[in-house]
């Protein structure tokens, strides 16, 4: 009998495990508002996700700013642009953001890492510098070279995880998270830990696998439900 691929190992388990037609499992997630997925993406690295939340509402509440999608949705003149987050940074400095906004000293990593808050500012200045405000300007920079190289240079950036997610969260379904969730799934069902390019690549050919049967499925939807599974495990 011909052995199965790491893929098709992948898809049968998803097949088996996950319940990839429910329409209780949306492929709409996100935030109204780009500033959010920012904080969101940078936030969430090597955390619960209770954390990223309650870092996101605290923002959202010091701020009164809406935090979920509105029907019909906002206007990007109602909704805070980058540059006007930038200016909440400016006005009030990263020690004010840190300790009563976001109220989180965590680092995007143990060494030579720096300040989360520090690194969503940064972030958001490399947004800025290609014209990036709202989340409709977000196909300048969606897998541009020259803007993921200088989010890299971000310290704490250069896996390029958070950048994944970031286009996730604003709204590209092409794209994964290669988490711990993601990583530990991925090891569980094919037997060997897979390195951060493998994993991305498992899933997306999964997923073009799936489509044959479940033609609806996204990289991003299913990155979603893998995450659930694990979750729950």
């Amino acid at each position: 009998m011909e052995q199965k691929t790491d893929v098709e190992k992948i898809a049968f388990y998803c097949e088996k495990h996950l319940e990839l037609n429910t329409s209780a499992n949306s492929d709409d997630y996100g935030y109204p508002i780009l500033p959010l997925c920012v904080i969101d993406a940078v936030f969430s690295i090597g955390v619960t996700y209770t954390s990223t939340e309650n870092v996101v509402n605290r923002f959202c509440a010091y701020f009164k700013i809406p935090n979920t999608f509105e029907n019909p949705p906002l206007s990007p003149d109602k909704t805070l642009s980058i540059s006007e987050f930038i200016d909440l940074y400016d006005k009030n400095g990263i020690s004010v953001m840190t300790e009563k906004v976001f109220q989180n000293r965590n680092r995007t990593s143990p060494r030579g890492g720096i300040l989360k808050s520090e690194a969503v500012y940064l972030f958001s200045q490399a947004l800025k510098s290609f014209n990036v405000d709202y989340l409709n300007d977000m196909d300048k920079v969606v897998g541009n070279p020259k803007f993921e190289s200088a989010i890299k240079k971000i310290p704490g950036q250069a896996s390029g995880i958070s950048l994944r997610y970031f286009y996730m969260l604003a709204g590209d379904k092409n794209y994964i998270k290669p988490d711990r969730m993601i990583m530990r799934f991925i090891e569980h069902v094919i037997g060997k830990k897979p390195s951060i390019e493998e994993a991305t690549n498992l899933i997306i050919e999964t997923c073009s696998l799936l489509n044959q049967a479940h033609p609806k499925l996204s990289p991003r939807k299913l990155d979603n439900l893998i995450w659930n599974y694990q979750r729950e495990s």
